[in-house]
């Protein structure tokens, strides 16, 4: 009796520029040097790091100045108009906790990136406390650009990409416009040649 010879196993062909529709649109306008924590452990991964754009930045931090402008008018009429003085504690609290936000936001936005390999894309933010996400392209359902009015008139929006598990969807923020368009036809044509069973 003879025995058949094992096969291996066949391993996709990694992503290739050809299936990415604008690869160029993915590093325009952007960050140049994603921004790592110290003293950790690194990933090797095959691919190359993609960044948001700076105007994000500024975006995030007119929206939080209109906000906090907000608070303290509130505050103010509740305390002058009303008599509630006790109005100016919270309002303090949030201001400060607004201003502190803001002063780290450009050493966040640095530390978000994403990278597309052969099966899947990997996001992944933070300094202190990173996090890292791989999404299966096989495994997405959904990827959807969004836009507020002022990230629109700073030419910037979000990307989401949702999957049969809702804690591996994943928003990228900060993109530029000609970047998510990019990434969204990327996405959904190698999605259709790598669709897998749930």
């Amino acid at each position: 009796m003879t025995q058949n010879p094992q096969t291996e196993p066949e391993t996709p062909a990694p992503l290739d520029s050809a299936e990415v529709t604008d690869l160029g649109a993915l590093d325009q306008g952007t960050y140049s040097q994603l921004r790592t924590a110290r003293n950790t452990a690194r990933l090797e991964l095959d691919g190359a790091w993609h960044q948001i754009s700076p105007r994000y930045v500024v975006s995030q931090i007119v929206q939080n100045v209109i906000f906090v402008a907000f608070i303290v008018a509130v505050a103010a009429v509740l305390a002058l108009a009303l008599g509630q003085t006790w109005a100016w504690i919270p309002a303090g609290v949030i201001v400060v906790i607004t201003l502190i936000t803001l002063v780290i936001l450009p050493r966040q936005a640095k530390a978000i990136g994403y990278m597309l390999r052969s099966d899947d894309i990997v996001f992944r933010k933070g300094i202190l406390w990173q996090r890292m996400i791989a999404v299966p392209y096989g495994r997405m359902q959904l990827v959807d650009i969004t836009q507020g009015p002022l990230d629109r008139a700073f030419g910037v929006s979000q990307l989401k990409m949702v999957t049969a598990a809702a804690t591996t969807g994943v928003q990228i923020p900060g993109l530029t416009q000609a970047a998510s368009e990019a990434l969204r036809d990327t996405l959904i044509e190698v999605a259709e040649t790598r669709r897998t069973g749930l």
